[in-house]
């Protein structure tokens, strides 16, 4: 998929869409696990989007504001991979087909395996050792899984109810002191 599609048309086209509702769901996220999403995108069951238009709605106000702190702390994240993996800076943001995208997919998903299997493990690496190189030797293919047909009226529906009760979790936390 060309690399100036944009977000929401590329998750919908892609096999993470495909897996996050369809019957291998299971594999991605564990029970009550979701993805967060800008107002960009449309809330489903296993996407939580912030409030389009919050206006003078304090708790969609203060909702989006707990999102964007999470989306800060996956920004940062995302600058710790880079250091570590210097091949992650490298990635170029126009992709000619579906084959180069796959690909990089791959890459990126490998990296962060491998990070998270150095962390656990303790490995005693920070950013100022540097990157760490690392070679392509071989492809490895995985089949999309087949695309379910979507009933998008109540997908949307649990979607605003799924958002609902994370807004009320964040709020809860929030209200509870934690927060900011």
């Amino acid at each position: 998929m060309p690399g100036s599609c944009h977000d929401v048309t590329c998750l919908r086209q892609s096999s993470l869409w495909k897996r996050m509702h369809s019957q291998q769901q299971h594999l991605l996220f564990d029970h009550g696990q979701y993805l967060l999403g800008d107002s960009g995108y449309t809330s489903g069951e296993r996407l939580v989007a912030a409030f389009r238009n919050a206006g003078g709605d304090k708790d969609k106000t203060d909702f989006n504001t707990c999102i964007a702190h999470v989306r800060i702390a996956n920004e940062h994240y995302i600058g710790i991979l880079k250091s570590r993996w210097h091949s992650l800076k490298e990635v170029r943001t126009q992709l000619k087909n579906r084959a180069e995208n796959q690909y990089l997919v791959r890459w990126v998903r490998c990296c962060i395996l491998l990070h998270n299997f150095l962390n656990r493990r303790r490995d005693d690496w920070t950013e100022a050792d540097g990157p760490i190189e690392v070679e392509v030797e071989s492809e490895v293919q995985i089949p999309d899984p087949p695309t379910p047909p979507l009933d998008e009226r109540a997908m949307i529906a649990r979607g605003r109810r799924r958002r609902l009760e994370v807004q009320s979790e964040c709020l809860a936390y929030m209200h509870n002191g934690n927060g900011h």
